[in-house]
């Protein structure tokens, strides 16, 4: 394993190694046999203040694939526990690497971990790397999810091993370098629950604020507020993945962060025909992860951390139940309230009014009905554009369409704002199921310009340009084989 400095602009700090060492296991990434940078993330590079003509070099490339250890990293695997499609366990960092925090030039800090860096105490088993395709298929749904607004965990680079790995077939290995202001989870808190002391929670616990809530350092209920703004970031961010159709697949408490953040992208997808029962996961054989489920799911992954956090709320077992009760039976209406928000401005609503939650409602019942494009529906919307499609020739839309002009004739201000409004609310694209996979296909054969060029049209999502126009063509229906997502092993 090298440990070289090359002036490429790394400034580490390593707070969370210095957590209690139950949280952690001190290990280096395995060394691959032959790095080389698939993808490169320039503009993220230079925000966090790297050095992007040196990382773009064979020096880069053994960074990105594990082989070097830039100077100031300490190199470790994370501890956690998780409830699994409801089931409890113990987790860890199976396949991934924290090299450390990058403190940026204007102060911010982000986690740099490796994923798919070789086995670690924590594999149970697995080889702990990763192929190519589930590993770009990350950095285009994460940094697509980027430019829609959404938080989420980032993908400063994708590099190649040169090593196969084996699952039913043999793939190309990869590394991807995945970029969060935390890994943080729920599963921190249940391991620390589970198997810390009252000490390691606290620890833990203090640490969170420090980390993503610094103003509540000198709050006497901390941990109260903690929960608190825990809850708000989890509501807003699961209201903004219904905005746009997505389905993360795998809502388990692992997967879920203190920070707000979406992260591990397992079986995502983004929704064609609008369907709340809509699964991709191969094993969500019960729709327990289905589009309609998120915001429930939601809550309950919140209950669980409420739980652990029950020794630091009160001494009074009684009152710690009852303070942590009433911080979760706020999820919901923060939770509605997001969502109604959202989905006035994708309609172009600047007033409220009762009967909004109806109009929303009816508009996607017809479109369950008639199988409409989420995305393209609200595209139509947005410009006033309806193809011969049957649910625009539909009485039932002609009659919900009055009822919506009426609305907007009635607000304040003008149309023109209302549709100012839409269009950065509405997407002209999303990363299309097909269109990934796609892409993945021409990479595995060495072809990266099909991804390269996705990319591209992803990353101004509201601007509505001509040449997003084909990316926004649905699939040829193929009703024999819905689409199908699988844990990126």
């Amino acid at each position: 394993m090298e440990r070289k400095e090359i002036k490429t602009g790394w400034k580490f700090d390593n707070s969370y190694a210095r957590l209690p060492e139950i949280f952690y296991t001190k290990i280096r990434p395995a060394p691959v046999r032959s790095p080389e940078l698939i993808i490169f993330n320039r503009k993220l590079a230079e925000s966090l203040g790297l050095k992007v003509n040196e990382l773009e070099s064979n020096e880069g490339a053994k960074i990105f694939a594990g082989n070097m250890i830039p100077e100031g990293s300490e190199p470790l695997a994370q501890a956690y526990a998780g409830h699994q499609f409801g089931y409890f366990t113990m987790l860890g960092d199976g396949r991934a690497v924290l090299l450390g925090e990058q403190i940026t030039p204007s102060g911010q800090r982000y986690d740099i971990q490796l994923k798919g860096s070789g086995r670690t105490p924590y594999s149970r088993g697995g080889d702990g790397r990763a192929a190519l395709g589930p590993m770009l298929r990350e950095y285009i749904i994460s940094e697509s999810m980027y430019n829609l607004g959404i938080p989420t965990t980032r993908s400063l680079a994708v590099a190649a091993t040169g090593e196969p790995v084996y699952r039913e077939t043999a793939l190309k290995g990869s590394v991807l370098t995945r970029l969060a202001s935390s890994h943080l989870r729920v599963g921190t808190f249940q391991y620390a629950a589970n198997w810390g002391t009252a000490e390691d929670l606290r620890a833990l616990a203090d640490y969170a604020v420090n980390r993503h809530f610094p103003e509540l350092l000198n709050e006497d209920e901390r941990y109260r507020l903690l929960l608190r703004e825990i809850i708000k970031r989890q509501a807003l961010l699961i209201s903004k993945w219904q905005l746009v159709g997505f389905i993360h697949g795998v809502m388990n408490t692992d997967n879920m962060t203190i920070s707000g953040e979406t992260i591990d992208y397992g079986p995502c997808a983004f929704m064609d025909d609008y369907n709340p029962e809509t699964v991709f996961s191969s094993i969500d054989t019960y729709g327990r992860y289905s589009y309609k489920n998120q915001p429930g799911i939601g809550e309950w992954n919140l209950a669980r951390l409420a739980e652990t956090l029950l020794p630091l709320l009160s001494e009074n077992k009684e009152l710690a139940v009852k303070i942590a009760q009433e911080e979760i039976s706020e999820y919901n209406k923060i939770y509605q309230n997001n969502w109604i928000n959202g989905m006035r401005s994708k309609l172009g609503l600047l007033n409220e009014e009762p009967g909004d939650e109806e109009l929303i409602e009816n508009l996607l019942t017809i479109m369950q009905k008639y199988h409409a494009d989420y995305t393209n529906t609200f595209v139509s919307l947005t410009f006033d554009k309806y193809d011969e499609s049957e649910m625009f020739k539909s009485s039932e839309f002609k009659e919900w369409h009055n009822l919506w002009q009426a609305k907007i004739s009635r607000q304040d201000d003008t149309k023109g704002s209302s549709y100012k409004l839409m269009r950065s609310s509405n997407p002209a694209i999303v990363p299309r199921n097909h269109r990934v996979e796609e892409a993945l296909a021409a990479a595995d054969n060495g072809d990266y310009s099909v991804m390269e060029r996705l990319l591209n049209v992803l990353a101004r999502p509201f601007e509505h340009l001509p040449e997003q126009a084909e990316y926004a063509v649905l699939p040829a229906p193929d009703l024999s084989c819905p689409y199908r997502t699988f844990c990126g092993t």
